[in-house]
């Protein structure tokens, strides 16, 4: 989950860590959380309306679910691995050591594919830890601990 800026977001939602930017190119979605606040801005299409109220859904109740037309942009690993995360019920963690046995992988290649992901959120890997404790997020960015902590208290995960 990379932290960097898209040229332009079609939608920017305010989040209790900082923001949310979406950016909808080609069909494809890309999702930001920006550990900094943002001016909101509404959505410019149709898809980024969708995102950006179940984004909103969500931060009101983490029950929420994501019910997307989003189509994976990965390699096929990095698919098996978003398949494995986005199979953790809200509430509870996995291991990148367990998601690596599920898939038949090892624990260093499941946290790149994490970092990897375009679409935090929808596709939880915030709930993907590491054997002695959270591990990374957002591909290191000084925010990204802070902002993986609010998302699993958010969804009752006791950090």
């Amino acid at each position: 989950m990379q932290n960097k800026l898209p040229l332009q977001f079609d939608a920017i939602v305010n989040a209790p860590f900082g923001a949310v930017g979406i950016a909808v190119q080609g069909g494809q979605v890309a999702i930001d959380l920006l550990s900094d606040k943002h001016k909101t801005k509404p959505a410019e299409n149709k898809t980024a309306s969708q995102v950006a109220e179940q984004i909103e859904a969500y931060f009101a109740d983490a029950h929420n679910a994501f019910s997307l037309p989003i189509k994976l942009n990965g390699t096929p690993y990095q698919c098996r691995v978003w398949q494995a995360i986005s199979a953790i019920p809200r509430g509870q963690v996995l291991t990148y050591g367990q998601i690596a046995h599920q898939i038949g992988s090892g624990p260093r290649a499941v946290a790149n594919a994490c970092g990897a992901n375009n679409l935090p959120l929808v596709i939880p890997c915030h709930r993907v830890v590491a054997k002695g404790g959270l591990g990374g997020f957002m591909q290191g960015n000084p925010d990204g601990l802070k902002i993986k902590k609010w998302l699993l208290r958010h969804e009752g995960v006791e950090v």
